[in-house]
C-alpha cells in the first residue's frame, strides 16, 4: 500500500524566477563588467551540462555548481571576473524567494495529504527546504537535501534517508521528479516506485509519464485499483 510520495523540488514543484534566467544573468553580469547575451543562455546551459559532470562518488559539491554557472556565464559571452559573478548567481539558487511554485504544486500536495499520504521533498541543492516550505506556504512531513545528506541523487542512500525520515519502506513510497536518471531510475534502484514529470514534453513515448502534477492523483487511483483487483497475492 502506498503511504508516501516524495517530490523533487526544482522543475517539479518550483521553477526559477526571472533573477535566475537569461535576463537575471545579464543584469548580474553588468555589475561585474560582463556583457552577457541572453539569447545565448539556452545553448550555454546545455553546453555546461555536457561539460560539468557529477562527482564520481555522487558527493555533494557546491563548487561543481559554481563551475557549472561560470560556464553558462562564459557561454553567454562573459569575459573577465566570471568566477565572482558565478558565486553570486549560485547563491541566488539557495534563496527561496527566487523561485516560483508551479500552479499545480500546492493543490496536489494538499490533496495527497488529505488522502492520508505522507509528503517528502528531496533536492540536490544547498537550499534550506524548511525555509522554502514556509516561504511558499507548503506542508511536508520530511525534507532532505544533498547538502545535508552528503550524497546526491541518484545515490541510493539519499532515497533511503528520506524514507527513514518518513518512516516508510521503499515499496510504500513513490518518487515524482523531472529527471529520468536522478529521480526515476535512482528511486527505482532504491526499491521505490517512480514516475517522471515531463512538463516540457521531452519524453513523449515514455509510458505513465505525467505532463503536470494534476494527473498524479488519477494515476495513483488507477494503480490502487489495479492492486485491489489483483488481490493480496496477485490472484485473479
Amino acid at each position: 500500500m502506498l503511504r508516501a510520495v516524495v517530490f523533487d523540488v526544482d522543475f517539479t514543484l518550483a521553477r526559477p524566477g526571472p533573477d535566475l534566467g537569461p535576463a537575471g544573468y545579464r543584469a548580474l553580469g553588468l555589475r561585474y563588467g560582463l556583457s552577457l547575451d541572453p539569447s545565448c543562455y539556452d545553448a550555454a546551459r546545455a553546453a555546461a551540462f555536457a561539460e560539468v559532470k557529477q562527482h564520481p562518488e555522487l558527493d555533494h559539491d557546491d563548487q561543481l555548481w559554481v563551475l557549472f554557472t561560470e560556464r553558462i556565464i562564459q557561454g553567454m559571452g562573459g569575459v573577465g571576473d566570471t568566477r565572482a559573478a558565478a558565486v553570486e548567481m549560485e547563491r541566488r539558487w539557495t534563496q527561496s524567494a527566487h523561485f516560483e511554485l508551479y500552479e499545480d504544486a500546492r493543490e496536489v500536495l494538499e490533496l495527497l495529504a488529505r488522502r492520508g499520504l505522507k509528503i517528502g521533498l528531496l533536492s540536490n541543492s544547498s537550499r534550506d527546504l524548511g525555509e522554502f516550505v514556509v516561504h511558499h506556504g507548503l506542508a511536508a512531513d520530511a525534507l532532505l537535501t544533498s547538502a545535508s545528506h552528503g550524497k546526491t541523487k541518484p545515490h541510493q542512500t539519499i532515497f533511503r534517508a528520506i524514507l527513514d525520515l518518513l518512516g516508510v519502506d521503499p515499496a510504500e513510497a513513490l518518487m515524482v521528479g523531472d529527471t529520468l536518471d536522478e529521480d526515476v531510475e535512482g528511486a527505482r534502484a532504491a526499491g521505490m516506485s517512480a514516475v517522471l514529470l515531463d512538463r516540457e514534453g521531452r519524453h513523449p513515448g515514455l509510458p505513465d509519464r505525467l505532463e503536470d502534477l494534476r494527473g498524479l492523483p488519477a494515476l495513483l487511483a488507477v494503480a490502487r485499483d489495479e492492486r485491489e483487483a489483483r488481490g493480496p497475492r496477485g490472484a485473479t
